[in-house]
């Protein structure tokens, strides 16, 4: 007798079962190819770390202390307001996790994997740079939310005790999410910062110092919030907008930050730059949308213009500091598709090239709202000291650059190097004048002396003397002469760079 089975059989037993349609088992294999197994691993992993069960148990026991006191003081009364006060017990525990253990530990993961060469055996998965940090972020993401839905019962407990309402609780969990992805991103961002041994523990203690300044700061907004709107939900419009403001933040530079720890970790031979660079431009773009959109709302307000150019600047000159100190030139197979206009593209040209692009674009656009919303001299005077902080920023960047890659040496031309003599070139840019100032007998504000001053020359452009008719401390010609320092050492560093680059591309 033969043991074929028929094809007709074969059919039959291929065939899917009546209870469950071909289309389903489809879509079930298809979201099984996309999930990351990077985050199945991580998660057991992390679940049977001590450390975990350890935090997860002491999270518990305080909750439930905490909940016993506020039965014990509450079970007699018959009306109680003591909501407010648990729920920020309750939340400073929560914090205790998600602020400072989750971001810490998903720091230690990736550095752990740098440390011991393991990284290499990552890719050779071929799930690449990306998946890879996407799933060590989502698997401790994963664990916060096991924290957060033990807490979230005693969290909603509170509400019953009075003296803090829904929305409250809930905006304070929205934002306090937020800045846990944020914390967790730049935790990971950092991991990719230093390679040495020496680098890794500065960037190690940064990092905790960070974290333990970000948590009181954390407690300490939490509290203003709970206890000036815990008792009863108003809305308030620039209360609001200032935490939409602050969410776009955190969401954008989160962004920003897991891009730029992609790109670090990327091969030389790969477009590694084109992610980040791309989430810079959106974010200025949205972010000066948004701006005008709230000034024109604001029936034309100056303070949103003004504070905003300033913190964007400074987000900018910070920025750039990490753009424009790239590696000169780039593999041989992304330099076909290069062209001028490729800022996207890798290499400290373009990278300084488009830095310079977004400082005097953003300045420019900031300088014009101010205008438009005042035309006196307040106005022309915010406006003035925005363009001149976004023309220092571009001055200092562009002799760091000339400093560290115009000799022929590379021993300053590294991206650190270039960093360091930004600094160096800042600080004393900053300091000197008034030091000067003082041997030569002269006021330490002095206008002239402080003209390339990047801290007393952006404060002297915007401030009003009351001796002149007109109002400016600094006359525009002032800033004309800053503009063109600016753009003559930026014009020099182009070519410096572009030489380089050149020479990279010879060898």
């Amino acid at each position: 007798m033969s043991t074929q089975a028929s094809p007709a059989s074969g059919a039959a037993e291929s065939a899917p079962s009546p209870g469950v349609p071909a289309m389903t088992s489809d879509r079930w294999e298809r979201w099984g190819d996309r999930l990351n197994p990077l985050v199945v691993k991580e998660v057991r992993q992390g679940l049977r770390t001590r450390v975990f069960w350890v935090c997860f148990g002491l999270l518990l026991a305080a909750c439930l202390v905490l909940s016993l006191i506020a039965f014990g003081n509450t079970h007699a009364s018959t009306y109680t307001r003591e909501g407010r006060t648990y729920f920020y017990s309750f939340f400073v525990c929560l914090a205790l996790v998600h602020f400072g253990v989750i971001p810490f530990n998903a720091y230690r993961s990736l550095a752990r994997e740098r440390e011991d060469e393991t990284w290499s055996l990552l890719l050779l998965t071929g799930l690449g740079p990306r998946r890879i940090l996407g799933g060590k972020v989502a698997s401790f993401l994963v664990q916060a939310a096991l924290y957060a839905s033990a807490v979230g019962p005693f969290l909603l407990f509170s509400y019953f005790l009075n003296g803090i309402d829904l929305p409250t609780i809930l905006m304070v969990l929205l934002m306090g999410g937020a800045w846990l992805v944020f914390l967790t991103l730049v935790s990971v961002c950092a991991a990719t910062l230093a390679d040495s041994r020496m680098g890794r523990a500065a960037v190690r203690l940064g990092l905790v110092g960070v974290l333990v300044v970000t948590f009181f700061q954390t407690l300490t907004f939490t509290f203003v919030v709970t206890q000036e709107r815990g008792s009863g939900f108003s809305f308030d419009r620039d209360f609001f907008l200032g935490l939409g403001a602050a969410f776009w933040l955190l969401v954008s530079d989160g962004w920003l930050a897991f891009e730029t720890a992609v790109s670090r970790l990327s091969l030389v031979t790969e477009d590694y730059t084109r992610h980040p660079r791309r989430a810079l431009v959106v974010q200025v773009l949205v972010t000066f949308v948004g701006m005008t959109a709230v000034w024109w709302f604001m029936d034309k307000d100056d303070d949103i213009p003004g504070v905003m150019g300033i913190l964007g600047g400074l987000h900018l000159i910070f920025a750039s500091l990490f753009m424009a100190t790239d590696v000169d030139g780039q593999s041989r197979p992304l330099r076909a598709g290069t062209r001028v206009w490729s800022l996207f593209k890798p290499g400290a040209l373009r990278g300084f090239r488009l830095s310079v692009l977004l400082l005097l674009g953003w300045a420019a656009g900031c300088a014009v709202l101010l205008r438009l919303s005042d035309d006196s001299t307040g106005g022309l005077r915010m406006a003035m000291s925005m363009v001149s902080l976004a023309l220092y920023g571009v001055l200092y960047l562009s002799v760091a650059l000339l400093l560290g890659r115009m000799p022929r040496s590379g021993r300053f031309a590294s991206p650190v190097s270039v960093r360091l003599l930004f600094i160096l070139a800042g600080t004393i840019g900053a300091g000197a004048p008034p030091l000067l100032a003082v041997f030569l007998d002269l006021e330490g504000r002095d206008e002239l002396l402080n003209l390339l001053n990047p801290v007393l020359g952006t404060l002297n452009f915007g401030r009003y003397d009351y001796s002149d008719p007109s109002g400016l401390k600094m006359p525009p010609e002032l800033l004309l002469c800053v503009a063109m320092a600016a753009l003559l050492a930026a014009f020099a560093a182009d070519r410096v760079l572009a030489e380089r680059e050149r020479r990279a591309h010879q060898q």
